[in-house]
């Protein structure tokens, strides 16, 4: 006999989501951080230079115009809004569930991409 099809990620797979969608959430803030204090600090010669964090960007995030940092922020923080919905999706157990077709989206493509609400197919298809 056929097993039925799964219609949702068990609890156990939905806390290794949980887990690695937390470690990108927690770069990204990071991230964002780095780059809205890069569009506040015009003139760079203040103590967050020094910063081991500063460090890690200083080639690309220092070097950026204002208007590019913004930029780039805006979209950290949109970034970040999709891995706090996602969360959400985790804790209403609905989490990897493709909203077009309600069919669960590949381990893989939710691991390379872990805000994602449609499958590659759904994706490709709307382009």
């Amino acid at each position: 006999m056929n097993e039925p099809e799964k219609t949702r990620y068990s609890d156990e797979e939905l806390q290794e989501f949980k887990e690695l969608i937390l470690a990108k959430l927690d770069k990204a803030m990071k991230d964002y951080e780095l780059l809205r204090s890069n569009v506040n600090n015009s003139d760079g010669n203040d103590i967050s230079d020094t910063s081991p964090t500063f460090k890690v960007l200083e080639e690309g995030a220092s070097t950026l115009g204002k208007e590019e940092a913004g930029r780039l922020a805006m979209r950290q923080l949109k970034f970040i809004q999709h891995l706090q919905a996602a969360l959400v999706r985790i804790e209403n157990k609905t989490y990897g569930i493709d909203r077009a077709t309600g069919k669960l989206i590949p381990k893989e493509r939710l691991r390379a991409v872990p805000h994602a609400t449609l499958s590659i197919d759904q994706k490709i298809g709307k382009k």
